[in-house]
């Protein structure tokens, strides 16, 4: 198409975005706001795409003239309701088309859709779908997803010839300030997935080389799943991985709520961290208590739906650590290391010893006055004085 001053203006200001770090539900209100100040009577517009997450499959942005922009996920264990499996973005995925319009003005509209009727009981008179494919990871196959956009207009006659035309030239560009900003969402979601949130964050902002960390003073939680090696060897490895993950999820995700950051799974244990910041010790210690005692509870919940045993031993300590990255330079791996971390865990192995699902150090247990009782002091291995350890009265 032959362009203009006024769509240029709306590609230079995609460019601009594209280079920055946009929310992209800003961006593309930003975006349709001034499609309609250029004379392109778009009055509905929703902004699909797949992304690779592991709670989400797909998300969306609906903008309508005059409110907030509204964005929504789709989660990968939601049920196909009926309106997706009628729905014409799912026609176009499928039909691995670019192009879908429909006129919904007049006695015979096209009502191939459920989501037509509905338009055109609001006064809708013209429905346009564009799809405009490019490769981002996924978690199906539907070849290059890229993203789709619904554009819907009340004007009489629909979308015009140049109107059209104009949205087919300047989604294109929309595209590529999409694809950057969903590309470093993905990025985020991965780095956070599989760092935690805090050390994700620190890798994204250029903590990536060997060594680099920092000084950190924390609560330190560790647990381990009691029995677990009798039980791989007993159960076939699905089941077994079915147990492990009820075990993550009332331990990991238990720490998570009360919020510590895990930073490892080690094997079947779990290591998290609670940083003293700006509530101190007392805060740290305190959320990793009631972490502490919502797991085990957790736990004893979770047990009442298996036939094998979901026990686990919980250490917790504070102290100085090293937050950073550690391993090779081909290789890392964004951890804490240090005393602390070495004395969590030899005091869980303890658990066994002293029979007591929970074990603390005294600072620890001196934040919850009455609600532990000193076991005595122990050599941990490894360590060349003793550590006094309370349990739960």
């Amino acid at each position: 198409m032959r362009t203009n001053s006024t769509l240029e203006a709306i590609e230079d200001w995609l460019i601009r975005e594209a280079l920055g770090q946009p929310d992209i539900g800003e961006m593309f209100s930003g975006f349709c706001e001034r499609l309609v100040a250029a004379g392109i009577p778009v009055e509905r517009a929703m902004l699909t795409w797949a992304t690779l997450h592991p709670l989400v499959e797909a998300e969306s942005v609906l903008w309508r003239t005059g409110l907030e922009a509204q964005l929504a996920q789709y989660r990968h264990d939601a049920e196909e309701t009926d309106d997706w499996l009628r729905s014409p973005i799912r026609a176009v995925l499928e039909g691995r088309e670019t192009r879908l319009r429909r006129n919904l003005a007049g006695a015979n509209a096209a009502g191939d859709f459920p989501i037509l009727a509905t338009l055109k009981a609001e006064g809708f008179t013209d429905y346009l779908v564009l799809s405009t494919p490019f490769e981002l990871p996924t978690s199906k196959d539907f070849g290059p997803s890229g993203m789709i956009v619904t554009w819907a207009t009340r004007a009489e006659g629909g979308f015009s010839d140049e109107a059209a035309e104009g949205l087919d030239y300047l989604q294109i560009r929309l595209a590529l300030a999409c694809r950057a900003t969903i590309q470093s969402r993905i990025a985020r979601t991965l780095a956070e997935t599989y760092l935690g949130a805090r050390a994700g964050s620190r890798v994204l902002s250029g903590l990536i080389r060997h060594g680099d960390g920092e000084r950190l003073d924390a609560v330190i939680f560790y647990s381990d799943l009691r029995g677990s090696t009798a039980l791989a060897d007993r159960l076939a490895p699905d089941v077994y991985m079915t147990h492990l993950n009820a075990y993550f999820d009332a331990t990991a995700r238990t720490v998570m709520a009360h919020g510590g950051e895990v930073l490892d799974f080690i094997g079947d244990a779990v290591l998290a961290v609670f940083p003293i910041e700006a509530g101190g010790f007392d805060a740290a210690a305190t959320r990793a208590l009631q972490a502490a005692d919502a797991v085990l509870a957790r736990l004893e919940q979770a047990q009442a739906a298996t036939e094998h045993p979901l026990l686990c031993g919980i250490a917790l300590s504070s102290g100085d650590v090293m937050f950073g990255n550690i391993g090779i330079p081909e290789r890392l791996t964004f951890s804490v290391i240090g005393r602390t971390v070495n004395a969590a865990a030899r005091i869980e192995a303890m658990t066994k010893t002293l029979g007591r699902p929970l074990l603390v150090t005294a600072d620890i247990a001196a934040r919850a006055p009455g609600a532990f009782t000193p076991l005595g002091s122990f050599r941990l291995a490894g360590f060349g004085e003793e550590v006094e350890l309370h349990a739960p009265a």
